[in-house]
């Protein structure tokens, strides 16, 4: 009697924690549900070993993901309005002469930004693409694991569309409210150091390792004292459509340097920032020229002589003579294009999803791509060195669309440039595993006949 094992009920109360809550159940139906009470059991016992306090589901006191995507929409259309709406009131409250010498001085800073933010806003879906289909994007640039992926990517241009218009619109407002030292104070100086700021910002937040690898690639392209990667000179590629950007970009700064925002002290074309300096040539050169030393790197590394002929293409562009220059150059950098970035004839990955979807069925293979791609790219070519024609300097509108029109150009570019650049490390490796298995059977042939 005494020494018998007592069979006590697993939902006893005398089994419970102090203070824990009893767990009561029908003893007729200890055998039935066993199971599923033993389960309870151990459920509200972990949770309260853990002093959870919460309820068992916390997915009711949580809004659906499409109620958050529609609030962020409200959202979105509530600050395009304001911005709106306060940024045509500030200019209309301006005169007609000044409004249009205002608008330009304002383009000048902002044109910039909103350029960059395009094309991050185009690098995302490069990269959204290319995680679609079989091209591996990261072995092509050398990524580590924590690289940016394209919804990294697109939600750096999410906060960029955001910031940009906002302080442009602050900027209107502040001067044309007769705040004219705090607006040349503020909206623009602040974003810009801002901008400065998280780019060289030591600490590891806001994606460190990419901004370093960035800011590690900008430095290759400006001093090429190593062996050129395609990384190195797929970026200056892209800087190459990014000219006029940089331009834009220095002659902001030189007026932030000496106190010209919010003026009228550039208007003189002789001035310190006016149109006539010689850093706007020089900064506008300065892609080229490192694009250009990047190929003789190349030719004192591989002695290849079709990198000479891709240096050629990037002093081919000289500024007395531009209507000549330009039209040679659009058409010999088209025929580099098409023959030896993209090389036609080995499309088989790009626009092919891993997954079937509509994108890809009315991409892929389609020959109406390929002229597309073709004839646009020899279009934008001539479009985007009528640039360099004088009359359109402050022709600022028409500026701005050739040059987001290049950045388009470029966009389309990347698809095919690193598809190729993909088939022809496919089929490097193929060619190595083949020299390695024949060298695997000499070997294995030649211990056979020592055995013999």
């Amino acid at each position: 009697m005494f020494g018998a094992v007592a069979n006590v009920p697993t939902n006893s109360p005398h089994l419970r924690k102090s203070g824990s809550r009893p767990v009561f159940s029908d003893p007729g139906s200890a055998e039935l549900g066993s199971g599923a009470e033993e389960g309870f059991f151990h459920l509200v016992e972990g949770n309260e070993m853990k002093g959870a306090s919460t309820p068992l589901s916390t997915a009711a006191i949580m809004p659906s993901p499409l109620f958050l995507w529609r609030f962020k929409v409200l959202l979105f259309f509530i600050w395009v309005f304001s911005c709106c709406k306060f940024g045509w009131d500030s200019v209309m409250r301006m005169s007609v002469d000044l409004r249009d010498l205002f608008l330009y001085e304002a383009f000048l800073y902002y044109n910039p930004l909103l350029l960059v933010t395009m094309t991050v806003w185009l690098w995302g879906v490069n990269l959204w693409v290319f995680s679609q289909s079989t091209v591996n994007y990261a072995k092509i640039f050398d990524l580590d694991q924590s690289h940016l992926t394209h919804r990294e990517i697109w939600k750096c241009a999410t906060w960029m569309t955001i910031i940009v218009p906002t302080s442009m619109t602050a900027y209107i407002y502040l001067y044309s409210h007769g705040e004219v030292s705090l607006a040349a104070s503020q909206p623009v100086v602040l974003l810009y150091t801002a901008i400065a700021l998280v780019l060289i910002f030591p600490f590891d937040i806001f994606y460190l390792s990419s901004r370093y690898f960035l800011l590690k690639t900008f430095w290759r392209i400006v001093l090429p004292l190593q062996a050129i990667s395609f990384c190195d000179f797929f970026l200056a590629d892209i800087l190459t459509s990014m000219a006029k950007v940089f331009s834009d970009l220095e002659r902001s700064v030189c007026r932030m340097l000496h106190r010209q925002v919010a003026t009228i002290a550039w208007f003189e074309a002789d001035s310190v920032c006016g149109s006539h300096s010689v850093a706007i040539p020089l900064v506008l050169v300065l892609p080229y020229l490192f694009r250009f030393f990047q190929c003789l790197r190349q030719y004192k590394d591989t002695g290849e002589k079709t990198t000479l002929l891709n240096a050629l293409k990037w002093t081919s562009i000289y500024r007395p003579l531009w209507l000549l220059s330009s039209v040679l150059n659009s058409l010999y950098s088209f025929y580099w294009d098409v023959t030896r970035d993209w090389d036609l004839s080995a499309f088989t990955r790009i626009f092919k999803f891993s997954k079937p979807s509509l994108l890809s069925n009315l991409l892929h293979g389609r020959r109406w791509v390929y002229l597309w791609v073709i004839v646009s790219n020899l279009v934008l070519r001539c479009t985007w060195t009528y640039k360099l024609s004088a009359h359109l300097r402050h022709n600022y509108l028409t500026v701005f669309t050739i040059t987001a029109l290049e950045i388009f150009r470029r966009f389309q570019w990347i698809f095919f440039r690193v598809e190729n650049e993909w088939n022809k490390m496919n089929a490097k490796s193929n060619i190595q595993m083949s020299m390695t298995d024949a060298s695997e059977e000499d070997k294995l042939l030649g211990s056979n006949e020592r055995n013999v």
